[in-house]
């Protein structure tokens, strides 16, 4: 096998141009097989096989700088830069990252988990070379859906302007997570199709290459021409127009067209952009013929049938969320669902169905989207934002800006709130309480399960005072019973969930259920915990919290958040306000670190958020403090 000789970019260099398609093969089989069992992003990484192999072949890295747009389809990368014997550990805790992370390898220089930043990185590396004199490449991979980010096209107006040398490659195989959408979409489209324009272009090249010698003012006569044939065929012309010099399309699955692309683009003189066509999930069936479902995969999967070898469970917070959308959406004509290019991983897939005139997807776009949403609801809409924790921190100033500042009645379906497990801490939801709750006219509520999930949601439609939010988990639900008619839930209120003398737990979310079990537990010791669900992160329920302090004994407050500005933060700052001091408040959350990738109970335990860390707290507290707790209160 020629797979097994790699360890290193420079043993690819030592294979001829021909053995470069059997080295192809070798890696898709080896992919195929290592994810069947770790999951993880195979889709996008098929797609790209003899591309990463022929930029490995004709640059020197980690000298030349290749930044992969969000980082979920390095693999291949990994694989060629000595790390295939690690994809064992594949998104695994502790084990092989599932993006591009700098301290595994000198070869990964640029870091993403978010799209659209490669642009940028990559203009930054061009200046910094150059001011230090270097003359390594610059070599930026996007796809066709990252391009659609606004920062994309920031940056592209910027590259062009300067005019340093670098090369932009656009993998377009006209799929991101979801169906692309926009005029960039069908753009590229008309590029692909245009098969005049492709056939003219050929027809001059071979007529060039016919000419013993062009020289002077003949070949920019020809140049020239070259030009013009584009303008004739194909309108626009956008990133010639943007700086860049065009070459393209190349088909993604032909190693040695590649190689001819990047020789011809080495001798272009600054911006080059290189159109690269590639199929997702090339090479394995189940994965061409449904991109979508193939794109990451959570699960191991049988190779021979790709049938994914699910757990049967409870639903998730997003199917719950996307059928009581349904229900709400039936009995009120102004919903309008918007997503930034995530329909299928917000749950909006059916609802998109149901009603496609009130389904919105703005692409990669979430200022945008956030922007769109304020206009919306003043214009008596009831925009309903569905979109991941980690990439609504995208659109900070839009929501303070436009959304909060105007007091806009925008709903926030905030998905993924909490630890994500395999995809890490590009992908965490562990920062929204802490950069929403500040904000002057936001609510932010979290339930503690599905049924008051829904009840929430309820409460966001017929709240009509400014922009809402609910925040829920990546996990299955408890599997409560659900209420048949929704209701809303006074704001600003909490719950007792369990009573008792002993010490307050004051949680939200699915620390709920943590504190539950650390109750039974130390039920056993005669310490009757009470629990408190702090459904409302903003506004607090300070009458409660008026009342807990008066019984004057150990707090706990419990979050999957961060540690800073989240709901520990809020309850401090009550308190301090009110003058209360001489409470014994402590905080269980996150502390301030970036949290790896592993499964979502591996972080949980790296953080000490388990109801084994707070039942040590609490004998803790006990053995040592004034506290006994023999009174049996009400279970």
């Amino acid at each position: 096998m020629l797979l097994s000789q790699i360890n290193d970019p420079c043993d690819l260099k030592k294979l001829s141009v021909d053995q470069l398609p059997i080295l192809a093969e070798e890696v898709r089989q080896f992919l195929i097989e290592k994810l069947s069992v770790t999951g993880g992003h195979l889709a996008p990484n098929l797609g790209v096989v003899e591309l990463t192999i022929a930029l490995h072949y004709c640059y020197n890295s980690p000298q030349d700088k290749f930044l992969f747009d969000v980082g979920h389809q390095a693999y291949v990368h990994k694989i060629l830069t000595g790390r295939m014997d690690r994809f064992d550990s594949l998104r695994q805790y502790k084990g092989l990252c599932g993006f591009v992370k700098r301290n595994e390898s000198e070869h990964d220089v640029w870091e993403a988990g978010h799209s659209s930043t490669s642009l940028s990185a990559a203009m930054g590396m061009a200046l910094a070379r150059d001011l230090k004199g270097e003359d390594n490449k610059v070599v930026a991979i996007i796809g066709d859906g990252a391009l659609t980010g606004g920062m994309a096209f920031e940056a592209l107006n910027h590259i062009g302007h300067e005019k340093k040398d670098m090369m932009v490659i656009l993998n377009d195989n006209e799929m991101s997570i979801a169906p692309n959408v926009g005029a960039v979409h069908n753009y590229l489209t008309k590029i692909r199709s245009d098969r005049n324009y492709l056939r003219a272009k050929d027809e001059v090249e071979q007529l060039l290459k016919k000419i013993p010698a062009i020289g002077g003012k003949l070949a920019k006569t020809v140049e020239r021409l070259k030009d013009s044939l584009k303008y004739l065929v194909v309108s626009g012309v956008l990133f010639e127009e943007l700086g860049f010099k065009y070459l393209g399309p190349v088909d993604g699955h032909d190693v040695e067209g590649l190689i001819e692309a990047f020789t011809q683009a080495n001798n272009v003189k600054g911006p080059v952009l290189v159109h690269v066509l590639t199929t997702k999930g090339k090479g394995y069936t189940p994965a061409e013929e449904d991109s979508y479902k193939w794109h990451g995969v959570s699960q191991p999967y049988k190779i021979e049938s790709g049938q994914v070898l699910k757990a049967v469970g409870n639903p998730t917070y997003t199917d719950v969320f996307g059928q009581t959308l349904i229900e709400l959406g039936e009995q009120d004509k102004r919903i309008v669902a918007v997503t930034p290019a995530m329909p299928g991983g917000s749950g909006l897939v059916k609802f998109a169905e149901r009603f496609p005139d009130r389904m919105i997807d703005v692409g990669i776009a979430e200022q945008h989207a956030a922007t769109m949403c304020a206009a919306l609801a003043m214009e008596g809409m009831k925009p309903v934002y569905a979109v991941y924790s980690t990439f609504m921190q995208r659109a900070y100033d839009q929501i303070v800006h436009d959304i909060c500042r105007q007091n806009a009645n925008v709903m926030f379906a905030i998905d993924r709130a909490g630890f994500v497990g395999a995809d890490g801490e590009t992908h965490q939801g562990v920062f929204d309480i802490a950069f929403m709750r500040h904000i002057p006219n936001m609510v932010l509520m979290m339930p503690k399960d599905e049924n008051e999930l829904r009840h929430m949601m309820k409460t966001a439609l017929e709240y009509n005072n400014g922009p809402i939010a609910y925040r829920y988990p990546r996990s299955s639900v408890p599997g409560v019973q659900l209420d048949e008619v929704l209701t809303p839930i006074p704001i600003g209120s909490w719950e007792t969930v369990r009573e008792g003398d002993g010490p307050i737990v004051i949680a939200v979310g699915p620390m709920i259920q943590v504190a539950e079990e650390a109750a039974n537990t130390l039920k056993r010791d005669g310490i009757y915990l009470n629990i408190v669900n702090a459904r409302f992160i903003k506004p607090l329920d300070e009458t409660m919290l008026l009342q807990l302090a008066k019984y004057n004994r150990q707090m706990i407050v419990m979050e999957e958040a961060c540690d800073a500005g989240s709901l520990g933060g809020a309850v401090l700052e009550f308190y301090a306000k009110q003058g209360i001091a001489g409470l014994d408040i402590s905080l269980m959350g996150i502390p301030d670190r970036f949290i790896e990738h592993g499964s979502v109970k591996d972080q949980l335990q790296e953080v000490d958020l388990t109801a084994d860390k707070l039942v040590e707290k609490v004998r803790s507290y006990r053995a040592g403090q004034k506290f006994a707790f023999t009174h049996k209160a009400n279970q």
